[in-house]
């Protein structure tokens, strides 16, 4: 006995006991051949016909009546997609978390690694892409510290005080020496641009470490000078003016 006649079979059934018959549901289950719809198509074409005629022949049937043949399998293939699509998601994100793990594994403790040395290249080059000229400098001193910052024909820039040293600008230590108990302390800006600290009695970084104009890297006690020189490849630089504690570009 094949479906159709199963079907006719149970509405026979209904009509008998006078139940409405308005939906249809067909559950084929999948076979070798499962992979051609046709077959499927075929099936729900022909329950949906045979219905109707026998809605259109049914005295009672009004002439809005309809029925629909509902294939469950089709929800069920979807809901399979839907948990495979999500699995791989899931999957895509734990990835990305173990890469990102990764990396700062690599940064902390392998600073010498390829993707390291490649994002420092990275870096480099846009240091090589920017003049001197184009930075902003920042006071070198603490805002709340009273030292009087002064600067020599040469360009030097000095003072006497008890308070935090600060860059000139943004920048990476390059390198750091001690001579007498007291550290000097070279500061590359951009791949010529560069400054020098000198008189420092402590210094906070190391070698490598970036520093910004608004963080102080190194402290003096107030006994010695402090004196900043800074340096466009050899050559002493004299190009600017201080207003206040903070010195400005005349270029």
């Amino acid at each position: 006995m094949n479906k159709i006649d199963q079907f006719n079979d149970g509405l026979e059934y209904a009509q008998m006991l006078e139940i409405p018959v308005s939906t249809v549901s067909v559950v084929k289950k999948k076979s070798i051949f499962s992979r051609f719809k046709k077959g499927r198509d075929d099936l729900k074409d022909s329950v949906i016909e045979s219905v109707n005629e026998r809605v259109k022949s049914d005295d009672g049937a009004q002439s809005g009546d309809f029925v629909y043949a509902e294939d469950v399998s089709d929800f069920k293939t979807g809901a399979k997609k839907r948990d495979k699509l999500n699995v791989v998601i899931a999957c895509e994100a734990a990835l990305a978390c173990l890469i990102a793990v990764g990396i700062f594994l690599c940064n902390v403790f392998l600073p010498d690694t390829a993707i390291n040395t490649f994002v420092a290249g990275v870096t480099q080059v846009e240091r090589e892409e920017t003049p001197y000229s184009s930075l902003t400098l920042t006071s070198p001193v603490s805002q709340s510290s009273e030292a009087v910052l002064s600067s020599t024909d040469e360009g030097v820039l000095c003072f006497t005080d008890k308070t935090s040293v600060y860059p000139v600008c943004d920048g990476e230590i390059s390198s750091i020496s001690q001579s007498d108990g007291l550290y000097t302390v070279k500061i590359a800006h951009t791949s010529t641009f560069c400054s020098i600290v000198t008189g420092l009695n402590t210094v906070y970084g190391s070698v490598g470490e970036q520093v910004k104009g608004n963080l102080p890297f190194a402290y003096s006690n107030g006994e010695g000078e402090v004196r900043i020189s800074m340096y466009d490849g050899e050559t002493l630089l004299n190009c600017y003016t201080l207003t206040g504690a903070v010195p400005v570009w005349t270029v």
